[in-house]
């Protein structure tokens, strides 16, 4: 396992209790470097969505916990947040959420001369998500061809 994926696990552990134990839903952990820095973010989700003080609870929570353990290596800058209008769908709960709804994906390459696709979720597995557009048309996208897929939104 690659120190990153590492660090990811471990943080997504230490953080599920606390998490369950507050009601809200950890969507996802990275850790990435970015511009020289490397960061940690945790993103947290819940009913009616997520406020600035749950954000600093779990802030506070982690970075104590973190520092108590200290078994990240390098330098970071801690952040957790919202996942905001256009997370990515990731894991199982996710595409469970979003079946039904629109959608949209992009393609690391083009499939029938188009990388983007909007449409409704049908349905999903381990290894492809399908879709119907607008027009009718379903398509199944193997999952391994796509680049990112969230749900749509308009304004």
């Amino acid at each position: 396992m690659a120190k990153r994926e590492e660090y990811e696990s471990r943080t997504e552990k230490l953080l599920a209790p606390f998490i369950q134990e507050n009601q809200f839903e950890l969507v996802d952990v990275e850790y990435v470097r970015e511009g020289g820095n490397w960061y940690l973010r945790a993103y947290i989700d819940k009913e009616g969505g997520i406020t600035i003080d749950d954000c600093e609870l779990v802030s506070r929570w982690l970075s104590d916990r973190l520092d108590e353990l200290d078994f990240i290596d390098d330098s970071y800058i801690l952040e957790v947040s919202s996942p905001g209008l256009g997370r990515p769908l990731k894991k199982e709960k996710d595409f469970a959420r979003a079946v039904g709804k629109e959608v949209e994906v992009r393609l690391f390459r083009p499939l029938n001369r188009q990388k983007e696709y909007r449409g409704y979720l049908q349905e999903y597995d381990a290894g492809s998500v399908t879709i119907e557009t607008d027009e009718g048309e379903r398509l199944t996208i193997p999952r391994n061809e796509i680049a990112f897929i969230r749900l749509a939104f308009d304004f």
